[in-house]
């Protein structure tokens, strides 16, 4: 998949922007705070349907302006086709395909699939364990539509029996039957993310030894809430009494976790700062790699500011990785001139740079 050309108006700080696309690798370089991070959470969002930084879509509006607008134009399977996302700040969303409106966003997930690598990403191994559970809810749902639908339905029932507890209800049919639709999602999602974690180690492994440079062993695993062995239904019964005191369910999908181990140890209490950035960036390598080989078009690469926090060697070894043909289409950000220069020429193939200053994108010439 090659996304052609992006249109932004009243996006965040871009007041208008209208660029061309290399279908290789295409480079946006300035100062922090300038838009370079904007754009790529413009394209990331019409993917997604929402932004990368997680904010309300009412914040993605430039200040003084009520609406904004972001159009993409792609080649996607062969075939041309067209996103729109238009936000006001008295009106719901809107978002088509082709001139035609979603009538659920969660349709459009996985058909435009992107991976971003971004500086917050140092969250997924020092956050909390909701920022992990997205990251695994987020590949599969690109790949699995029917995953999707589970994490739905669960999430929904999870907020009926959460109301039970607050509402101190001592109905028991009510519980079972809320229950009832929360066991039957939970043994779908926890499938998926055993397996897809599981599929996920090996690969996460292989890049960062890649990006390290040493023999280094890392792995990624899933860690389930409640019993293991049984159905949820069973654990949720067994932990009633306890959640209508603490008013909240404190077992299920929505409390399971990944750890990632360093050598055998957990990486967020032994690893430096520069292993922590690169197993960050050994995980979203991974995450790309797993939606190549299972989504129908090759995802989107975005890349902000990933050199940060990396020595020379490391670096040296990222360009390398990038500059192969593991990815399609790439979108970077960076500070240093010098680092795209080098990515452009270990690509030696087509490539476009912009320089960017306060939401204005300049064409640089190229030798």
């Amino acid at each position: 998949m090659i996304l052609k050309s992006l249109a932004l108006t009243n996006f965040k700080n871009i007041e208008s922007a209208e660029l061309e696309f290399s279908p290789k690798v295409n480079c946006l370089l300035g100062d922090n705070g300038m838009g370079k991070s904007n754009l790529l959470d413009a394209i990331y969002y019409l993917s997604f349907t929402k932004s990368f930084a997680r904010v309300p879509d009412g914040m993605l509006i430039r200040r003084d302006s009520d609406y904004c607008i972001v159009c993409g134009r792609y080649l996607r399977a062969g075939v041309d086709d067209e996103l729109t996302a238009g936000l006001r700040t008295s009106a719901r969303k809107s978002f088509k395909r082709s001139g035609k409106e979603y009538k659920r966003l969660s349709s459009h997930i996985g058909l435009f699939p992107a991976v971003m690598v971004a500086p917050g990403d140092l969250e997924l191994v020092t956050g909390l364990p909701e920022e992990r559970r997205r990251f695994i809810d987020i590949i599969i749902s690109q790949s699995d539509h029917r995953y999707l639908d589970a994490l739905i339905r669960y999430n929904q029932a999870l907020e009926q029996r959460n109301k039970l507890l607050r509402d101190d209800v001592q109905d028991y049919m009510l519980f079972e039957s809320v229950e009832m639709v929360m066991d039957a999602a939970a043994d779908y999602i926890r499938r998926c993310r055993r397996k897809v974690t599981d599929e996920l180690s090996g690969i996460f492994g292989d890049y960062y030894r890649r990006i390290a440079g040493t023999g280094e062993q890392v792995t990624l695993s899933l860690e389930l809430s409640g019993d293991e062995e049984g159905p949820l239904s069973r654990a949720l019964d067994h932990s009633r009494s306890r959640d209508r005191m603490l008013r909240h369910t404190t077992v299920g999908p929505h409390r399971d976790d990944i750890a990632f181990m360093l050598n055998s140890m957990p990486v967020r209490r032994t690893a430096s700062q520069g292993q922590t950035k690169s197993v960050t960036v050994a995980l979203r390598f991974a995450q790309y790699d797993f939606l190549r080989r299972t989504v129908p078009v090759a995802p989107l690469l975005l890349l902000d500011d990933i050199f940060d926090k990396l020595d020379a060697g490391r670096v040296e070894r990222i360009i390398a990785i990038v500059a192969g043909s593991e990815f399609g289409q790439i979108f970077i950000t960076d500070t240093n001139r010098k680092h795209l220069d080098e990515i452009m020429a270990a690509i030696g193939s087509d490539y476009r740079m912009w320089h960017v200053e306060d939401g204005r994108f300049t064409p640089i010439a190229l030798s």
